[in-house]
C-alpha cells in the first residue's frame, strides 16, 4: 500500500525521494435493534407458502375436473394417477353418501331396554352415525 514517488523539478532533474505508506483496517459489527423484523419476515414467508400450496391444490382439482368433463382420465397404476384419484363430481359424492346412509339404516338396531311411557316411541341403539 502507499506510493513511492520521485518528484522532479522544472528541469526534470530528480530532487528527492518520497515514501508515503498508509496502512489501515476496518471491522464492522451489525446488530439488529428490532427482532420483530425477522418474525415478520417468517410470518410473510409462511403465508406465501400456504398461498402457494392452496394454489397448487386448486389448479390440480381444476385440471382434473376439466379432464373428467372431456371424458379423459389418468391411467391407473401410473406415477401421476394419485393426483386425480380424490377428485369426484358432486353427484357421485351424493350417490355415495345416500348409499352409506341406506346401508346404515339397514344395520341391526336394538331397542334400548328402559322405562318408557306407552305413548313414547321406543328408542333404538344403533352404531354411530357416519359423517
Amino acid at each position: 500500500m502507499g506510493n513511492h514517488t520521485t518528484p522532479y523539478d522544472d528541469e526534470m532533474t530528480q530532487q528527492s525521494y518520497t515514501v508515503a505508506e498508509n496502512w489501515g483496517g476496518q471491522i464492522n459489527f451489525m446488530v439488529p435493534l428490532d427482532g420483530s423484523l425477522v418474525e415478520r419476515c417468517k410470518a410473510i414467508a409462511a403465508r406465501q407458502q400456504a398461498k402457494m400450496e392452496l394454489d397448487y391444490e386448486l389448479v390440480r382439482v381444476l385440471k382434473c375436473g376439466e379432464l373428467q368433463q372431456k371424458g379423459f382420465m389418468i391411467r391407473p397404476n401410473t406415477r401421476v394417477y394419485h393426483m386425480c384419484s380424490d377428485v369426484i363430481p358432486i353427484s357421485g359424492f351424493n350417490k355415495e353418501l345416500a348409499l352409506k346412509q341406506a346401508n346404515f339404516q339397514k344395520q341391526n338396531c336394538q331397542p334400548i331396554k328402559e322405562f318408557r311411557f306407552p305413548w313414547q316411541k321406543k328408542r333404538l341403539k344403533c352404531p354411530p352415525k357416519l359423517k
